[in-house]
């Protein structure tokens, strides 16, 4: 059974459907994205699939086990990262490690082999008896992804785990969700980093208002949805001269606020019309998920 199964799941508050037959399967040893705007329906996905909110309708099975039915059972067998740290501050490093293991209902003999492996894999080896005080916003995150690690679970849930991080500290996390990949391991990931999800994603899913509006491998969304190339045009006079002259170079523009961004198959013709143009600055770069993502979701604000 896969470790993880949404099918035609509902969720409404207040008479507003916040997930609307949302449908998707983890393969095994894969990592699958969540990706969407503030407000399409990740956080309340997650929420669903473990139990902690009562979907309207809609089958879901985690680890084997029907949501949520037998939530409890199933949550046993993953690792969860929530959006925001939940570390005790009263407890050392360490001994959050130790109670967090205790409510998989391990015994401590068999807890405090495992608190230096994790510490060392989290990148915090010798902090074992910090205070979580004295922690850093980085540590407290690579902490809270080793204390999701204690019940060596198969499927690991993480919501926007590198959120507020320096590079250093994303790109540390990045190399350790990649090690337990390589060991086997499911992850399902909710990231608003579209560079993070096309590293680590083998798959994800772009949702919007409570749909999934397209699944696939980030390769293969780039290809089926936006054209090779993109050239960025930026300055003042960008929108108008995007108005009157840059669909003849162009197969699709967008503009926001000075920038145009323009999205050919060939970008020779349009460079080389832009390079008579010295008032406009330009950046030429190949396609990337977050142009699929803007393109897909729309570039207006969501609060």
């Amino acid at each position: 059974m896969p470790p993880l199964s949404v099918h035609q799941l509902h969720k409404s508050y207040a008479g507003k459907e916040v997930v609307n037959g949302l449908s998707f399967t983890l393969q095994r040893g894969e990592c699958y994205g969540l990706l969407g705007p503030n407000g399409a329906g990740k956080t309340t996905t997650l929420r669903c699939c473990l139990g902690l909110t009562a979907p309207d309708a809609g089958q879901i099975f985690l680890a084997g086990f029907p949501v949520p039915e037998q939530a409890r059972e199933a949550r046993m067998k993953i690792g969860v990262v929530p959006q925001f740290d939940n570390l005790d501050p009263d407890f050392t490093v360490a001994e959050n490690l130790l109670v967090y293991g205790r409510y998989f209902g391990l015994a401590d003999a068999m807890l405090r082999p495992r608190i230096p492996a994790l510490l060392e894999f989290a990148g915090l080896g010798g902090k074992e008896n910090a205070n979580i005080r004295e922690l850093s916003g980085g540590m407290k995150r690579r902490l809270t992804l080793a204390r999701a690690l204690i019940n060596d679970p198969g499927l690991l849930m993480l919501d926007e785990p590198t959120t507020g991080l320096d590079p250093q500290a994303r790109h540390l996390i990045w190399q350790r969700l990649k090690q337990l990949l390589t060991q086997g391991k499911t992850i399902l990931l909710t990231t608003h980093f579209m560079d993070e999800a096309e590293r680590l994603c083998d798959r994800l899913a772009i949702i919007d208002n409570g749909r999934l509006i397209s699944e696939g491998a980030p390769r293969e969304l780039i290809r089926q949805h936006i054209e090779a190339q993109v050239v960025e045009v930026y300055g003042e006079d960008a929108p108008g001269w995007a108005a009157t002259e840059a669909h003849a170079f162009s197969h699709r523009v967008e503009i926001s606020g000075e920038t145009a961004f323009c999205y050919v198959a060939d970008p020779a013709p349009l460079l080389a019309h832009l390079a008579a143009r010295p008032a406009l600055r330009t950046l030429h770069r190949p396609a990337s998920l977050e142009d699929v993502f803007l393109k897909l979701t729309g570039r207006d604000l969501r609060d």
